[in-house]
């Protein structure tokens, strides 16, 4: 199993290297379009911008027509998904400015996205590896708290912006805890007290 991802890891890292999307190594979906859909409609309803959407399509126009194959790279983010990534963000990204907010909503759905994590956000959120959670508000149930209003605006920013970025995947609080590991990986961004990585 060890051996698959890291096959899938280099495919996916030879993509990348290649100047194909980034995307390439996460499962795709497809969407047909219906009659009365625009690339808005379609965008909202999966989750994704109507830039990204289009530019994953290699489509330039707004012309769409009924019964059109538009690949979406991904799984569609659903409401209850965007409600349980607010609670996250709103429990790991307490007293951070919104920009470390969106950062964090951003990180989940950058490894949903990637080869490495889960390919949905209840798996990334609910990660257990050996016995250890992705991410602590899991562990000490501060995920089951409501989410806070920017923490939810957050979590449709980064929705809306979904495949841009930098490509974090990692975040920590240096203050409150220490990580070798993370420290290895190549700084992404720092936003508040959070460090971020890839």
């Amino acid at each position: 199993m060890k051996t698959l991802k890291k096959i899938m890891v280099v495919a996916s890292l030879s993509l990348s290297l290649f100047g194909l999307n980034s995307q390439a190594g996460a499962a795709t979906t497809t969407h047909f379009v219906k009659s009365g859909e625009t690339y808005y409609k379609i965008a909202q309803k999966y989750g994704l911008s109507v830039n990204y959407l289009k530019s994953i399509n290699n489509k330039s126009s707004n012309a769409l027509y009924v019964g059109q194959k538009l690949v979406l790279p991904h799984t569609p983010i659903t409401q209850s998904d965007k409600e349980l990534m607010a609670r996250l963000v709103s429990a790991e990204a307490k007293g951070e400015p919104y920009a470390g907010k969106v950062a964090v909503a951003t990180v989940i759905l950058n490894r949903v996205d990637s080869v490495e994590f889960p390919n949905t956000v209840e798996g990334v959120v609910y990660q257990n590896v050996s016995g250890y959670y992705a991410f602590t508000p899991v562990q000490n149930g501060a995920i089951g708290q409501a989410a806070d209003a920017d923490s939810k605006k957050a979590v449709e920013e980064a929705l809306a912006y979904r495949g841009k970025g930098n490509g974090s995947l990692y975040f920590y609080n240096p203050k409150t805890s220490t990580s070798k590991w993370v420290d290895s990986r190549e700084a992404t961004v720092w936003i508040g007290q959070h460090k971020f990585a890839k």
